[in-house]
């Protein structure tokens, strides 16, 4: 703890009677904010502090003791209210008193202090953005995210939580942009499984749509951002849908070599099959239809198929 009480007779050595009068008074003052402060009651403690520090100013050289003193104690007890605030989660004060924190600093020469509650002001706002986050509150949240990152834009975090709240309120654009701008920060893995499940989730509504070239637009964004079995089952099915066989039967394929043992996959498989025979590819359809022969569901139409073609 810096220096706090001061006697009076230290104070008052070499001065005046009128000057040690002024002296008695504002060493009183001084120690009273050093009894609050040491009582816990650190709102009054600054109060008065700051006021022993503009009276002490106005006695010049016989007040600079205690103006330094006040220098030295008020940005502390300001960042330790603003931190309590914090504790307390009181997040709106606690960035106003972090505020005043850096203010107060810089004006009595404190930089250690000043930086540190510079330095925590976004940490502050993100605890608030996340909190709004877990309370479903995503434009809330994305609007305090925003914040964070107009005080530290390399905050990759920020901006996944951003894109995530963003595409919680249907800002698609907006939630494309914060996760590339994860991404760029540091968050590329789980900025991109982000970016791939948003087109996904487009292509699908695309394909129940019957917007079929988008679809396939869409699913295919995904595997931009990693291969993914579903985004080719989709653009697939949307490729078949608008009789773009040829690309069906390839993202189709695709979708079998990363899923083989999928659920559908015996289905799938049939399709091909069905597409390379209606193509006129018999040997390609035999393949296909040979995969099939053993599912309990298609195996005998598949070795009907495949006797026909023999």
């Amino acid at each position: 703890m810096k220096k706090l009480f001061i006697t009076i007779a230290a104070i008052a050595l070499g001065a005046g009677a009128a000057f040690a009068q002024d002296l008695a008074s504002l060493t009183e003052l001084y120690n009273n904010g050093a009894m609050k402060l040491n009582d816990g009651d650190k709102v009054a403690a600054l109060a008065t502090f700051k006021q022993a520090l503009t009276q002490a100013e106005a006695l010049g050289e016989e007040g600079a003791e205690i103006v330094t003193n006040c220098k030295n104690v008020i940005p502390d007890i300001q960042f330790s209210i603003a931190k309590e605030l914090v504790n307390n989660t009181k997040y709106d004060e606690a960035v106003a008193a972090l505020k005043e924190t850096v203010a107060i600093a810089e004006k009595l020469g404190d930089a250690n202090v000043g930086e540190s509650a510079k330095d925590l002001i976004p940490q502050v706002i993100f605890q608030k953005a996340n909190q709004l986050r877990e309370d479903k509150d995503f434009a809330a949240a994305a609007a305090a995210f925003k914040e964070v990152l107009a005080l530290d834009a390399a905050n990759g975090n920020a901006a996944l939580l951003l894109g995530t709240c963003l595409n919680s309120t249907g800002d698609k654009d907006g939630a494309i942009a914060a996760f590339e701008q994860a991404a760029a920060n540091g968050k590329e893995e789980l900025a991109n499984k982000q970016l791939g499940n948003l087109y996904l989730k487009e292509a699908a509504n695309d394909l129940k749509a019957k917007n079929y070239n988008d679809a396939i637009a869409n699913a295919l964004k995904v595997n931009e951002y990693g291969e993914n079995a579903k985004a080719y089952q989709v653009a697939g099915q949307a490729a078949q849908s608008a009789g773009k066989n040829a690309a069906a039967i390839e993202y189709f394929e695709k979708y079998l070599e990363l899923s083989p043992k999928a659920a559908n996959a015996a289905s799938i498989a049939f399709t091909v099959g069905a597409l390379y025979q209606k193509a006129g590819n018999n040997a390609k359809a035999k393949e296909f239809y040979k995969k099939v022969v053993s599912d309990p569901k298609l195996g005998t139409q598949a070795q009907q198929l495949l006797n026909a073609l023999k």
